[in-house]
C-alpha cells in the first residue's frame, strides 16, 4: 500500500509535470510569470498564487530539486547531511501555481514574453525575475580539475560540499587555504564559516598545531560592515588564522597541490601572483549573472545583473517586471535573508502596480549573515545596503553566541521551510521593532 504521503505526491508530481506537457504545443499566459524556482521565486510564487487564483501564476524552473543553500556551510562542518538541505520541487511549488520544468532562453520585454530553451513562448502581464547567480568554477584555471581531488572543496554547491567535512578529517599538516573571489558571491559570509568551522575541528581532533590556516581574500577588508569585522578580527587573531587581503585565487595546480593567488594591491606589478602549497583547500567560486538576463534589450546593468530600483525592486526600464534576490543589482549582500526582506517590498509594490498604482514601498537593504564561528557559537551580523549594523535583538550582535548558533542550526532551516516557501515570513523587521519599542526601521 502506497503511504499517504507518498501518494499525495505522486498526484502533485503528475499535475505539475503535466502542465509541461501540455504548454509543449503552443504559447503560453499568465497574468504572473515568476522566473526561478529558486528562495525567491518560490516565496513570490507562493505570496501571488493564494491572492491571483489557479492558474494564473507560473514558476518557470528546470530542476527537479529544491535546496536550502544556508544550510552548506553545517553540511561542510559534519553537523548536518546534504539530504538535510533538499527536498523535491514539486513539494515546494505552491498549489495554486502552474511550474514548467523549463529554463529561460530569451528575454523579450518589449513583448512581455520570455523564451524557453525548449522554444515555448510564455507570454505575461507581470514578470518576477529570480534566477539567481550562477557559480562558476571554471574562471579559474585548474579548480575545476582540483575538485577532482580529494584536497580541494567547496561549500558552494550541491555537489561539492560534502568533500569538505572529507578534507577537513583528512587534514593532518601543512596549509589549509580558504578563498575569496573579486566577483559578486551569494552569502559572502560562508567563505569565512568554514573556516572557523575547520579550526574548531583540527583543535577537537588534536591536529591544530600542525596545520596553519589562512584566509586569501580578493577584499580589502575581512568583513564588509565595520562592527563585524573588528569582531572577526579579534577571532582569527585569537586562534592563530592568518588573513591576507587583496589575493585573488587565480589558478590551482592540483598535481602540485599549489594555488596561485594575484596581488590585487601590487602597485609595481599588477599581474603579480604569491604561491602557496596548500594540504586543504576551500574555493569560494567566482560567480556571475545568468547569461539569459542580457539577451533582454535594457534588460540588465553593464555587470549583467537584473536594473531594478535598489528600493522598489521594479525594473527601470519595464515597470512590469520586478525581480527579487541575487539575479539583481541591489547594492546589498546576496543572502536568504536579504529575499526575505524584499519579499515584503516585492508584494506591497507588485501589488500597487497590478492595481495601476505607484511602486511605493522601499526596500532599506536588510540582509543578514549569521558567522558561525565554531561548533557552537556564531555572531548574528544584521545590516543595511549602506553597512550600517540593522540588529534585531537588544544585545550586541557582534559577540559570538550560543543562542545565536542554534538558531543558525535549528530555527532559520524550520523558518525556511514552513514559512518562507509559504510567503508567510518577510524577515524580523516586525520583531526588531517589537523588541526596540518601535524604534528601528
Amino acid at each position: 500500500m502506497v503511504p499517504r504521503a507518498a501518494l499525495r505526491r505522486i498526484l502533485r508530481e503528475a499535475r505539475l509535470y503535466s502542465t509541461k506537457a501540455a504548454a509543449g504545443g503552443g504559447a503560453k499566459s499568465y497574468k504572473l510569470l515568476v522566473v526561478g524556482g529558486g528562495s525567491g521565486g518560490i516565496a513570490t510564487a507562493a505570496k501571488f498564487a493564494s491572492k491571483l487564483g489557479k492558474g494564473k501564476v507560473c514558476v518557470l524552473e528546470p530542476r527537479d530539486t529544491h535546496c536550502y543553500q544556508p544550510l552548506w556551510t553545517l553540511v561542510g562542518g559534519g553537523i548536518k547531511q546534504v539530504s538535510d538541505s533538499v527536498k523535491p520541487m514539486a513539494d515546494v511549488m505552491p498549489r495554486q501555481a502552474e511550474w514548467i520544468r523549463d529554463a529561460a532562453e530569451t528575454f523579450v520585454p518589449q513583448e512581455n514574453a520570455v523564451i524557453t530553451k525548449q522554444g515555448l513562448k510564455i507570454k505575461y502581464d507581470f514578470l518576477v525575475v529570480a534566477t539567481g547567480i550562477q557559480v562558476r568554477f571554471d574562471l579559474v584555471d585548474g579548480l575545476v580539475e582540483g575538485l577532482e581531488t580529494p584536497y580541494v572543496c567547496s561549500n558552494y554547491s550541491h555537489d561539492t560540499v560534502t568533500k569538505t567535512y572529507q578534507a577537513m578529517q583528512g587534514l593532518r599538516e601543512g596549509n589549509a587555504i580558504f578563498t575569496f573571489p573579486a566577483t559578486p558571491v551569494k552569502c559572502p559570509g560562508a567563505a569565512q564559516k568554514v573556516m572557523y568551522l575547520t579550526d574548531a575541528h583540527l583543535r577537537k581532533a588534536g591536529r591544530r598545531d600542525k596545520v596553519n590556516i589562512m584566509y586569501n581574500t580578493s577584499a580589502g577588508v575581512l568583513f564588509g560592515v565595520r562592527k563585524y569585522a573588528d569582531a572577526l578580527w579579534e577571532v582569527v587573531k585569537e586562534r592563530g588564522i592568518a588573513v591576507n587581503l587583496s589575493h585573488e585565487l587565480v589558478q590551482v595546480r592540483p598535481d602540485q597541490r599549489e594555488a596561485v593567488f594575484r596581488l590585487l594591491d601590487s602597485k609595481d606589478d599588477p599581474k603579480k601572483t604569491v604561491t602557496f602549497k596548500y594540504n586543504m583547500l576551500h574555493a569560494t567560486p567566482p560567480m556571475t549573472a545568468p547569461a539569459a538576463l542580457k539577451t533582454g534589450p535594457s534588460f540588465t546593468d553593464a555587470a549583467g545583473f537584473l536594473d531594478v530600483d535598489s528600493e522598489t525592486l521594479q525594473h527601470k526600464h519595464y515597470p512590469n517586471v520586478f525581480g527579487i534576490g541575487d539575479c539583481t543589482n541591489v547594492p546589498t549582500s546576496k543572502t536568504a535573508a536579504a529575499v526575505a526582506g524584499e519579499l515584503g517590498i516585492l508584494r506591497k509594490n507588485l501589488t500597487s502596480v497590478m492595481e495601476g498604482k505607484e511602486a511605493s514601498s522601499k526596500y532599506n537593504g536588510y540582509t543578514s549573515c549569521p558567522l558561525v564561528t565554531s561548533y557552537s557559537k556564531c555572531i548574528l551580523a544584521e545590516f543595511d545596503s549602506k553597512g550600517e549594523p540593522l540588529e534585531t535583538f537588544p544585545f550586541n550582535q557582534a559577540k559570538e553566541r550560543r543562542s545565536m548558533f542554534y538558531m543558525k542550526r535549528d530555527a532559520l532551516p524550520f523558518i525556511y521551510w514552513t514559512l518562507f516557501l509559504r510567503g508567510y515570513w518577510e524577515g524580523p523587521s516586525i520583531f526588531r521593532k517589537a523588541m526596540r519599542l518601535g524604534f528601528s526601521r
